[in-house]
């Protein structure tokens, strides 16, 4: 039998109590575990139990019981439950096999008291036997003549049930008294309290189960096994049922929790216009997008949380892996095709600034299954789906969205929470299915353009854009899909650019360093645009400029800048967890805002200055308002260099004297005193002095000579690949040994096989990371300046090789596992790649 023999309404409660952050499932023995003998000694658990509750209890944040009438011994005897489960005997009151150490002197001269008048109670009538546990005693008369059974319990219930002291529960043919106020509900609120518990289930058959049914409430789930009344909501007939919805809660509890079906992540494709992105799995299945922008919350979280936090699938009715999945040539549109069947997406540019247009054609010859599974808010809003003859409407949330699908019949179902709409379909050559999802708006209407034309719009934005750009001789098509994927982090609305497409996806499968890169940091902006502007394109780097000025404008001074913003410019949100999503592979916390925004970094005015000098050569020009840019960062690090920072990696430790922080400040100065001697400005006296001043505090207390070379900071011997920088700017000359010396040490503490990781050092977070593309690719550049071209080559060609079918880079990449890791697509990745094959191709 499998779990469609249970009933439809557990099966959906099931499904919803497996997506608690933290689960407890607890159940009786007798007559749930175990089926019900004539003999209690012969009662054995189903094995098939047994196996569901110790994989239950094996699973991250969840907590496996059996509260039972019987004494605790007798029950660890009886049951031989895997140590894993959490054994409670006698209703509650003993949760560990010392509890009777627990009762007071009182509490035990009752129980002698209680032991001696029942033995009398129940002396010569045949059948009845006495339990004597740690701090109760029951009763049993299953085996008794039915009268004699009932003479007993009556005097039972008249004569030391009545007791002061007494705690008396009734079962089935047997009554138990305490010397401790317990119950099988009070059992359960214990344990739920002891593991902060978010939800429970509890399964039971008998009388005294209903105790733990009368504290089910919320979002927990109570399961009667067997006839008679019951507060439980949902019933299933005997102990085989019960094995079967235990076992059906494990897989969802583990689908939930650990994304089995997780694609990996350099697999992902994303869709981008000028203000959105998301996310495609390489089946065409939606599995990440936000709204009414990337730093918004999402629709569809299937990434971070399986099917039921969002997703909008397409795949053959008749099921077949893809045969691939490209961009069409100079556009951000992607094709997933099958053996018969191609489904096309693209979001759409240039629409009202509210809206997120994300158009879906299905193309070709065989039927196709369609699954619209939206989920608001994370998840965290139910919503309700309306179709008629020209769609679906999304009702529930406070912004309205709609799905235009002329001519499709959609089947709506709900789990209790959500609704979900299924369709089957047959396109033909001539008759495609066109699906377009309308975010911002509930509007139906047929759009006054065809499908044809929107598509062909949408690909001439970006490949009009493309064809301007000037790319190496190296590499030259990822280059190009290098440069369209930073463009598409870019908003063109505000000039900010997304650090990444994702939040929270990990730097260790299974791991906590899960961080939201959806907002705009001021140093990865600045490379992102400056690697466009060595491109050919100057206008995301103006646009960037104007969004530093606007942010600039709402601050005291310069110094004032936070690491990160908005890409709307302004300051984010406290960092938050959302507890109800499990994370990409089971990798939690899921994450939303970013405690870096309150670090110090002194490093980003550096990136800032370089990206004016660079758009002033592309453009023969220094403008007045950029130079203006250049004065407010050299005032900052004026006022601030010498200060201790969190670095560029954004470390969650007490502040350091970090080099790359004293490069980059020299960096800024360096660069300003340039350009205004180039473009005939006026210096300001105290600047070449500050420079020096810089350059010397680098060089004296940067170099360590017991590692030979520079370090993290000035106070350790840890290496950092940041380091790197003091030969990468010029502050050294890459040909003195200081700087051979220092490249050799990071190759040899940080370079493993493929990859480059920051550093090895306690950084006070649990858990490890993969080696950065970034690092790496700075790496490379050391080589060349080192003279080492063949080394370089060489990791060059493994970076390009990490890159997924569709040519997009993730954060980082995991030698020894062979996987990537980290937000996606992450601009430093790319940023890295461009400017690695910038320097091959000369």
């Amino acid at each position: 039998m499998t779990a469609e023999a249970l009933p439809a309404e557990l099966r959906r409660a099931i499904v919803q109590v497996a997506r608690t952050p933290r689960l407890l499932v607890a159940c009786d023995y007798d007559g749930t575990l175990a089926p019900i003998t004539a003999n209690p000694d012969e009662a054995r658990p189903l094995p098939e139990s047994v196996g569901a509750l110790r994989s239950l209890a094996g699973l991250h944040e969840t907590t496996t019981a059996v509260i039972s009438g019987r004494a605790l011994r007798d029950l660890a005897t009886l049951s031989r439950l895997p140590a894993e489960v959490n054994l409670v005997g006698s209703h509650g009151s003993e949760f560990d096999i010392g509890f009777i150490h627990a009762l007071d002197d009182k509490a035990r001269e009752l129980h002698r008291r209680l032991e001696a008048e029942l033995e009398n109670l129940v002396l010569d009538v045949p059948g009845v036997s006495l339990e004597v546990k740690p701090a109760s005693i029951a009763v049993h008369v299953r085996r008794a003549e039915h009268e004699a059974g009932r003479r007993v319990l009556r005097d039972v219930h008249t004569g030391p049930s009545q007791w002061e002291g007494v705690s008396t529960t009734d079962g089935k043919e047997v009554v138990e008294l305490a010397v401790v106020q317990t119950d099988k509900g009070r059992a359960l609120d214990t344990l739920r309290h002891q593991v902060g518990a978010t939800a429970a289930v509890f399964l039971g058959d008998d009388v005294t189960d209903e105790k733990a049914f009368a504290r089910i409430s919320g979002p927990d789930l109570g399961v009667k096994v067997g006839d008679g009344e019951s507060l439980a909501q949902y019933r299933v007939p005997d102990t085989v049922d019960v094995a079967m919805a235990l076992a059906f809660l494990l897989e969802e509890r583990r689908n939930w929790l650990y994304g089995e079906q997780a694609p990996p992540i350099e697999r992902l494709s994303m869709l981008a216009n000028e203000r959105s992105v998301a996310l495609v799995t390489p089946d065409a299945r939606l599995t990440w997008l936000c709204h009414p922008g990337p730093d918004a919350p999402a629709i569809f979280a299937d990434l971070l949380g399986g099917a039921g936090a969002g997703h909008f699938s397409i795949k053959p009715h008749r099921n077949g892996l893809p045969l691939g999945q490209r961009y069409l040539p100079n556009t951000m549109t992607v094709e997933t095709r099958w053996s018969r069947l191609l489904v096309t997406d693209y979001l759409e540019p240039e629409s009202p600034a509210h809206r997120t247009d994300l158009v879906r054609v299905v193309s070709g010859e065989a039927a196709a299954e369609i699954v619209f599974a939206p989920r608001p808010e994370f998840g965290g809003v139910p919503v309700k789906l309306v179709a008629n003859e020209d769609g679906i409407l999304v009702q529930g949330t406070s912004e309205p969205f709609a799905l235009r699908s002329p001519g499709v019949a959609w089947e709506i179902t709900s789990d209790g929470m959500n609704d979900t709409a299924t369709a089957l379909v047959t396109p033909s050559p001539e008759s495609p299915v066109v699906l377009e999802l309308r975010c911002g708006t509930s509007d139906l209407g047929a759009h006054e353009l065809s499908e044809v034309e929107r598509r062909s719009r949408a690909g001439d934005y970006w490949s009009t854009w493309a064809q301007t750009l000037k790319l190496p001789s190296v590499q030259t098509e990822l280059v190009g899909r290098s440069a369209l994927t930073l463009r598409g982090l870019v908003n063109t609305d505000t000039g900010g650019v997304l650090a990444a497409a994702t939040s929270s996806l990990p730097e260790e499968i299974g791991g906590v360093r899960n961080w939201d890169y959806r907002y705009c940091w001021i140093r990865d902006a600045a490379m992102t645009v400056r690697e466009l502007v060595h491109l050919g394109s100057t206008d995301e780097a103006e646009g960037y400029l104007r969004w530093l000025h606007g942010v600039l404008s709402t601050l005291a001074g310069p110094e004032r800048l936070h690491p990160l913003y908005t890409l709307a410019g302004s300051v984010i949100g406290a960092e938050a967890v959302i507890e109800s999503l499990p994370g990409y592979a089971g990798s939690r916390p899921v994450r939303v805002g970013n405690l870096a925004n309150h670090q110090v970094q002194l490093d980003v005015f550096g990136p800032v200055v370089e990206l004016v000098q660079t758009l002033a050569e592309a453009r023969g020009e220094l403008r007045d308002e950029d130079w203006q840019m250049v004065r407010a960062m050299a005032e900052a690090v004026t006022r601030r260099w010498n200060e201790p920072d969190h670095g560029i990696w954004e470390e969650r430790h007490v502040p350091r004297h970090r080099v790359y922080s004293r490069v980059m400040c020299w960096v800024t100065i360096d660069r300003a005193i340039k350009l205004g001697e180039v473009y005939g400005r006026v210096v300001p006296g105290a600047w070449p002095s500050l420079r020096d001043e810089i350059a010397s505090d680098v060089l004296d207390k940067g170099w360590n000579e017991e590692v030979q070379a520079f370090t993290t900071a000035y106070d350790g011997t840890d290496l950092d690949a940041a380091s790197l920088f003091v030969g990468l700017t010029g502050l050294l000359d890459p040909a003195d040994p200081r700087f051979q010396s220092t490249v050799t040490a990071i190759e040899a503490e940080l370079r493993s096989g493929s990859t480059v990781y920051r550093y090895r050092r306690d950084d006070g977070l649990p858990g490890g990371e993969g080696g950065f593309h970034i690092c790496a690719a700075w790496l490379i550049e050391a080589y060349l300046l080192t003279g080492r071209r063949t080394e370089a080559e060489e990791l060059f060609t493994q970076i390009v090789d990490a890159a997924g079918p569709t040519g997009l880079l993730p954060e980082q990449f995991d030698p020894i596992a062979e996987r990537s890791l980290g937000n996606h697509p992450q601009a430093y990745s790319h940023i890295g790649l461009i400017r690695c094959a910038n320097l091959l191709s000369r």
